[in-house]
């Protein structure tokens, strides 16, 4: 199986750019700073490997045309409202964005394994509904280059 290049970056080359990233620099939009952006993005890899579980928010009705938009090319537009964060994001759970990012890495590395020990499970995200290893793939990939936009990490 060939390596996918999504996975890689989010692998290789994430954490080392959001080294790069000071813990209070404030994004293009939305409210968090650095810090809590990398902390958010670790709690959805806590998602995708089901260490959080979280009831669904979308309407069965509509999970299939959510599940399609996951799995695209087109990103999120700025400022997506997320219901199930607060209007005020909750403080860094670390004291340093180097601590922030080595847990990112390590929910990266924790995602890979539980995929590779269970590759036929699928997680059940609040928004996207069930998703393989390969969806997951392409919605975390989606939503960090949302948030690498954000903060001017990418173009």
């Amino acid at each position: 199986m060939p390596a996918n290049p999504k996975l890689l970056f989010l692998q290789n080359e994430l954490p080392a750019l959001l080294l790069t990233l000071s813990s209070d620099k404030k994004g293009n939009w939305g409210v968090m700073n650095g810090q809590q952006m990398v902390e958010h993005l670790t709690d959805t890899f806590k998602i995708a490997s089901c260490k959080t579980l979280l009831a669904r928010v979308t309407p069965e009705a509509h999970i299939e045309k959510m599940k399609a938009f996951a799995v695209s090319e087109k990103p999120f537009r700025e400022n997506t409202d997320n219901p199930l964060l607060d209007k005020i994001p909750p403080p860094p759970r670390h004291i340093t964005m180097a601590a922030s990012v080595a847990e990112l890495k390590s929910e990266i590395d924790y995602f890979v394994e539980y995929f590779s020990e269970s590759p036929s499970a699928i997680t059940k995200n609040p928004f996207f509904g069930d998703l393989n290893f390969h969806e997951n793939i392409l919605l975390l990939y989606k939503h960090v280059m949302h948030h690498l936009k954000q903060f001017n990490l990418i173009k």
